[in-house]
């Protein structure tokens, strides 16, 4: 396993350091630790280090993450970390966190989400339409490739992996002709201007999770935990919660093409889920939409299971079964 420690942002000495965020070296992972850094910090005045580390993750890129492991490729390291002692919490991307974390562990905060939407990014064409017929788009998440599919059944969709910058990097040597990405590392990292076109959730439907930040930590660390509990911002924290509910109710990885995507109207959380086969010709992608009074966890959870209940009744599990059998 290859860690790297980077330095203290506040310059102080290990021994001052009151805890160690352990994070991924990229620079987005990077990026969104030290923002929970800064937090922690200005919160309670003591200096908060940061733990860089390379995970396998990051290591493989020749293969799709449904075929090596999942996302939990992204986070085991940084587990180990926190079980040894060597950081005391972890800052994901909440959709890269697989859905139920291993014993031992827990999600302890939910930040406020930034933009949830997909970003179409080209240095040549302005938006999806303007595509030519068997243009190549880069992406490895089934769930964009079964919703391109879907409105535009005449691209080439082609395997994408790598962090951030090596995506951009990727497109901008001409191997693809647009790529699509997550907007809110591209507006977290100041890259807002490569967005070319932002995808409206009844365009393309988000993973759950997407554009918040979760915090992990060992289940044993209340000390810690009610340190975080500030940090919450509880309409994301619900609001994702009903979206990973979807993904646990069917079995969710990154092997199963699966949008869940929550919004507030009003007091009522507003859910819709998205599940399409990525071998069917043509893709046909299967749609709900279930709203609720939502006033905590449970409601929250309750509102994503019936959700994948609905799923179920439209035939979500032939398209488990499949996806399962290519995984």
């Amino acid at each position: 396993m290859n860690t790297t420690s980077s330095s203290h942002s506040s310059g102080s000495s290990a021994a001052q350091v009151r805890w160690v965020i352990a994070t991924r070296e990229s620079r987005l992972a990077l990026w969104q630790a030290r923002h929970v850094q800064t937090l922690l910090e200005q919160r309670w005045g003591q200096p908060v280090g940061v733990l860089g580390m390379t995970t396998r993750g990051d290591q493989i890129l020749d293969r799709s993450l449904s075929k090596v492991g999942g996302k939990g490729l992204f986070v085991k390291e940084l587990e180990v970390a926190l079980e040894e002692g060597r950081a005391h919490l972890a800052v994901h991307s909440l959709k890269d966190v697989p859905m139920e974390l291993p014993t031992g562990f827990l999600l302890a905060a939910v930040l406020e989400r930034e933009d949830p939407r997909d970003a179409f990014v080209s240095p040549r064409y302005p938006d999806l339409a303007s595509l030519p017929p068997a243009a190549v788009v880069g992406t490895s998440s089934l769930r964009r490739l079964v919703q391109l599919r879907a409105r535009r059944p005449d691209l080439r969709i082609e395997p994408l992996r790598g962090n951030l910058d090596t995506r951009l990097r990727k497109l901008d040597e001409g191997h693809y002709d647009a790529i699509v990405l997550a907007a809110a590392g591209l507006k977290r990292l100041g890259l807002a201007q490569r967005i070319r076109q932002l995808f409206e959730p009844e365009e393309m439907l988000p993973a759950a999770g997407q554009g918040a930040l979760g915090l992990e930590i060992r289940t044993e660390n209340d000390e810690l935990r009610d340190a975080l509990a500030p940090l919450i911002h509880r309409p994301t924290w619900l609001a994702v919660h009903a979206e990973r509910a979807v993904s646990c109710a069917l079995g969710g990885s990154c092997s199963v093409p699966l949008a869940a995507h929550a919004v507030w109207q009003g007091e009522e959380l507003v859910l819709h889920a998205a599940l399409g086969d990525p071998q069917a010709e043509p893709v046909h992608l299967l749609q709900v939409r279930c709203a609720a009074v939502v006033q905590d966890t449970a409601a929250a959870q309750r509102l994503g299971q019936r959700a994948a209940h609905q799923l179920r009744a439209l035939g979500a599990e032939a398209i488990l079964s499949r996806v399962s059998t290519h995984a």
